[in-house]
């Protein structure tokens, strides 16, 4: 195995945690997005910011300022115009235009030295959006509506910031992805000024709530970020772009599995579609020539 290959392989692993935000989201509670994200970035960056302490490595957190601006932008800038979609417009249509990432960041991989971008890559990642948009419009119509426009703009802006965050983090392939650390910790305190401004303050009830929030801190918005940071940075971006795809779906299957919904044929549509997308980006991977 190549060490392109593996850190792929590395990076897909942060897919597969993401898949579980929804269903952690979902056992966490009502407490508000910014909250969340404080808390949860919270535990991340005082936990990986330890480990750094304890092992001799808290110099990687001293960067330069493009560094801490392209990390503490694409992890809270994400956050913060998401969030802002979700207040701002339909749930459905700003989940929607936000899973255009994946497809970008296949379609900006073209501008990275040493990357060649290839007709079936752009397939992958367009199946895997059309299997995205069956997940999240449940196979129904979409209305756009004119008032929600701002609410539209912002969920473009996340879908640009992340995927310009994660081709951008190639430009910065020297600096250590233990660095994020401190991406985290900023995104909490940013997210902190956020919840106190706008929303009112709910915790978690119970054992089990504040499980899915540790829970979330350590791996859906805590290692992925770590693991992401060192697949973009080390291994095919095409393909971790196109293989995005899989997390809503994989994540919609949990949800399933825990009865929090139903299996229908939009989930099997949907199935074929996105994993059919990974497969065909995924060529050059899978069938290489000996």
């Amino acid at each position: 195995m190549t060490p392109r290959t593996l850190a792929t392989l590395i990076g897909l692993s942060a897919v597969g945690m993401w898949s579980l935000l929804g269903l952690m989201a979902a056992a966490s509670g009502t407490v508000p997005a910014f909250q969340m994200n404080a808390m949860a970035f919270g535990i991340s960056g005082i936990t990986a910011t330890a480990i750094l302490v304890a092992t001799g490595r808290a110099g990687a957190l001293r960067q330069p300022w493009p560094v801490w601006a392209l990390g503490v932008g694409g992890l809270f800038g994400f956050h913060f115009l998401y969030f802002t979609s979700l207040r701002l417009a339909p749930p459905v249509e700003a989940n929607l235009v936000n899973y255009t990432w994946p497809l970008l960041i296949v379609l900006f991989s073209g501008f990275l030295p040493g990357e060649r971008l290839k007709p079936h890559h752009v397939i992958g990642a367009l199946l895997g959006l059309a299997g995205a948009a069956l997940i999240v419009t449940k196979g129904k119509s979409l209305s756009i509506a004119p008032e929600h426009a701002l609410g539209y703009v912002a969920a473009i802006g996340s879908a640009l910031t992340w995927s310009s965050y994660s081709v951008a983090s190639r430009r910065f392939g020297s600096v250590p992805t233990a660095a994020v650390a401190g991406f985290c910790l900023a995104t909490s305190a940013l997210s902190l000024v956020c919840h106190l401004a706008w929303e009112t303050t709910v915790w978690p009830q119970g054992a089990v709530q504040w499980a899915a929030v540790v829970g979330l801190g350590l791996f859906p918005v805590g290692l992925a970020f770590f693991v992401w940071d060192h697949g973009v940075k080390r291994g095919d971006i095409q393909i971790l772009g196109a293989a995005s795809y899989l997390s809503p779906l994989l994540s919609t299957l949990f949800l399933i599995l825990a009865g929090y919904g139903a299996f229908t044929s939009i989930i099997v549509a949907a199935a074929v579609l996105i994993t059919g997308g990974a497969l065909v980006a995924s060529k050059d991977l899978l069938f290489k020539r000996s």
